[in-house]
């Protein structure tokens, strides 16, 4: 294997180092928290970005005549699916350069193109603004979780990366609100449209995109933390991160992954072709029986790039290969707590739409009732979730998984209830309660993603993960609901129907369960047999 192609700054025989006093300060002292706090600001703000088409949802349907699943495509796939893909070459780029820099444009990239949602007029112009939104997002937790597994060591690195996947749910929770009391007072200051001619949901897209612009330069002023600090496997920086986040970016961009496969000779061309071909099929198949094309043509091409990227990978940089798409119990991890995901992104996404249509409340209202609590359960929930995760593991090497058992299984009573009661406020209260139950995951999978690796391949690490929870959860979980709503005509019981998709995350959370303790024991093992040099 070529080392020059390794996509990360390169361990060497004499990587582990002891670090520096002055290094070694950050990890034990104060300024790793004001990291973090800073670290959970972005992601809140990157989900008030994200998830305030939720309570946009009903007037963008009627401003712009689209459907159910057509608006469960722009907030879910096309969003999910660009969010994916360009996390693989990001990620990756965050394992090689200043990741605090990355971040940064990535900020800027995703609050300027929250803005100019605001100015669309068409789906197709939402669409593109949608699929910007989810280019400059895909860099955001693959720099937070390396930076915070560099700050924090492994004892701790579950409750950090709880606190900062927090503002997952204090940010949607946030949107909500501030959604909700932007559009209804907007429209009713100018019901024939403001300035510019803009009304309500516009008006909430740019008042929410606009302050990440100042949020960015904040992020900028952060400190580089050493990569590998925190395990004391320090690793050198690499010489050139740009070419080889454009060797990345080519795995799994169409056209160039055809061009990118062939540089590794014939037979990796063919392959490449067969995966095209196979993934051609799948859209043509699904578009023939369903009719919605732009749906499965997205997830086509995403199930293609990764087919491609991972193929790529495997010769390029065969140790991380071998650690990620080479490990069951990594895979397994993926596609669990993606289906885990799948049902919390439909909930969190048509919950609100639900309220509005089954109980006639207002915007304003449903955004505080329902957005406020959702976002003090969702934190509540990660951080228990991480904290108990960090505890179990203490004394069983698998113990962050009984976490990953209980997310599944706690919230389905409550889901039930939530879509079935006629009264308003019993729906807030199970809604509460759901969400309090449901987002003990989010924590424990992070870690335990970033623990079955090497320092040097978190950000791969963190996209492949992602492409779990983006790919699957927000790629098909608002999109299905709203397809199965418009089949049955009740949004209800469409959301009802996610909990019969349980016993697949359980048994892949068994299957983790029992092969953690291994894989975790043997990265290193694996890793100098693919041809680590470490």
């Amino acid at each position: 294997m070529d080392r020059s192609d390794l996509g990360a700054a390169e361990a060497s025989p004499g990587a582990e180092t002891a670090p520096g006093a002055a290094a070694q300060q950050e990890v034990d002292g104060k300024y790793k928290w004001y990291v973090l706090g800073v670290l959970v600001l972005v992601y809140v703000m990157n989900f008030v970005d994200r998830n305030i088409m939720s309570i946009l949802a009903e007037d963008i349907k009627a401003d712009l005549g689209i459907t159910d699943s057509e608006i469960g495509f722009l907030y879910g796939t096309v969003f999910g699916v660009f969010y994916a893909l360009f996390g693989i070459p990001l990620g990756r780029l965050a394992d090689m350069w200043h990741r605090m820099r990355l971040l940064t444009v990535g900020l800027t990239l995703w609050s300027a193109m929250t803005a100019l949602s605001g100015l669309a007029s068409s789906f197709s112009q939402l669409a593109l603004a949608r699929i910007g939104v989810g280019v400059g997002e895909a860099s955001a937790s693959p720099v937070a979780y390396s930076v915070l597994s560099d700050y924090f060591p492994k004892e701790k690195r579950a409750t950090a990366l709880s606190i900062y996947s927090s503002g997952l749910y204090l940010g949607g929770g946030l949107s909500l609100f501030i959604g909700g009391l932007i559009v209804d007072r907007w429209n009713l200051a100018f019901p024939d449209g403001g300035p510019m001619g803009l009304v309500g949901w516009q008006a909430a897209f740019m008042a929410v995109g606009l302050p990440g612009l100042l949020l960015a330069a904040w992020v900028s002023t952060l400190r580089e933390p050493i990569r590998g600090l925190s395990e004391g496997i320090v690793m050198p920086a690499e010489p050139t991160p740009f070419r080889k986040f454009a060797q990345e970016l080519f795995s799994v961009l169409p056209p160039f992954t055809l061009i990118h496969a062939a540089q590794h000779g014939k037979v990796a061309l063919a392959v490449n072709l067969a995966g095209l071909a196979v993934a051609a099929l799948f859209f043509a198949g699904m578009s023939h029986f369903t009719g919605n094309w732009p749906q499965w043509l997205a997830l086509g091409l995403a199930g293609y790039a990764v087919f491609s990227w991972s193929r790529s990978l495997g010769h390029r940089d065969r140790p991380t290969y071998e650690l990620i798409w080479g490990t069951p119990t990594f895979l397994f991890m993926v596609l669990g707590f993606g289906l885990v995901s799948m049902s919390g992104y439909a909930h969190g996404f048509w919950a609100t739409p639900y309220a509005i249509r089954t109980f006639g409340a207002d915007k304003a209202m449903i955004g505080l009732f329902l957005g406020g609590p959702a976002a003090v359960a969702g934190f509540l929930s990660i951080i228990l979730g991480g904290h108990l995760g960090d505890r179990w593991r203490k004394v069983n090497p698998s113990g962050r998984i009984l976490v990953g058992f209980l997310t599944i299984l706690l919230p389905i009573p409550f889901i039930i209830l939530q879509y079935t009661t006629s009264s308003l406020t019993l729906f807030f209260v199970w809604a509460f309660m759901a969400s309090l139950a449901g987002a003990l995951w989010v924590g424990i999978a992070g870690a335990t993603a970033q623990d079955l690796v090497l320092p040097r391949m978190r950000g791969a690490s963190t996209a492949a993960f992602f492409l779990g929870t983006t790919v699957i959860g927000l790629g098909l979980g608002p999109f299905l609901v709203g397809r199965v709503s418009e089949l049955l005509g009740d949004l209800g019981h469409a959301l009802i129907a996610t909990v019969l998709l349980a016993p697949i995350p359980l048994l892949c959370m068994f299957y983790v369960y029992r092969n953690l303790p291994k894989a975790e024991a043997t990265r290193i093992q694996r890793a100098r047999a693919a041809g680590e040099p470490i």
